[in-house]
């Protein structure tokens, strides 16, 4: 007899089977994440030296570009990534 948590995993397979993903996939989806992490990284200590300077309004406003730069960047890892595993690369 199944417990609930294998019926729900069959359940979740049938549904949204797993996908194995090739090395080449692997390595391009690596490739894609350590991109998008060092745009981050290079976008957080470019707009925290703005912020060093900056009068509060200002630094309210780099906040933001903040949020949305990252939210961006990280739309384009997903972008990315999805385009890799449907093998459309």
């Amino acid at each position: 007899m199944k417990s609930a948590y294998e019926l729900a995993m069959s359940r979740l397979e049938k549904s949204a089977p797993t996908v194995s993903l090739t090395e080449a996939q692997k390595l391009a989806i690596s490739e894609v994440d350590s991109e998008i992490n060092a745009k981050i990284a290079e976008k957080k200590i470019f707009l925290e030296g703005q912020m060093a300077t900056a009068t509060p309004e200002e630094k309210e406003e780099i906040r933001r570009q903040l949020v949305s730069e990252l939210a961006r960047l990280e739309e384009k890892r997903e972008l990315k990534k999805e385009k890799i595993r449907s093998g459309k690369s």
